[in-house]
């Protein structure tokens, strides 16, 4: 008996010339990889003849304003964690609700019980919309 073998070949254009290969993955990965080569370094050009063109004078401010970003962001994810985690406790959230009702109430008591008082608050205002917003 004798047995057939079948070879599959592929066929790949290179330029305008026809070359044949045997199917091999490995032929197949290596091509992907020096593609994927070329791809790389044209950005990484492109990326460098781009930062070539920033004025870095600018930057700087631009380097701040991110900067206080990140560090908004950052405390307010810290915060939250915070708050999420004391209300995780029984007794606080309660607590905290009636420590916030209780200086309410102070305040409105020292600044609303009478109307000397709260002609001084609303002077008191007045002068600081005056003063921040002209």
């Amino acid at each position: 008996m004798t047995e057939t073998t079948e070879v599959k070949t592929e066929v790949h254009e290179v330029g305008s010339e026809a070359t044949e290969s045997p199917a091999n993955p490995l032929g197949d990965l290596k091509d992907a990889a020096s593609d994927f080569k070329e791809r790389y370094s044209e950005v990484i050009g492109k990326v460098n003849s781009s930062l070539e063109g920033v004025d870095w004078n600018q930057v700087g401010r631009i380097g701040k304003s991110a900067g206080i970003l990140v560090a908004v962001i950052v405390a307010q994810v810290l915060i939250k964690g915070v708050l999420d985690t004391i209300n995780l406790l029984p007794v606080v959230p309660g607590l905290l609700e009636l420590l916030g009702v209780v200086v309410v109430g102070n305040w409105s008591w020292n600044n609303l019980s009478t109307s000397s008082k709260r002609d001084q608050l609303i002077q008191q205002v007045n002068k600081l919309r005056q003063e921040y917003l002209g």
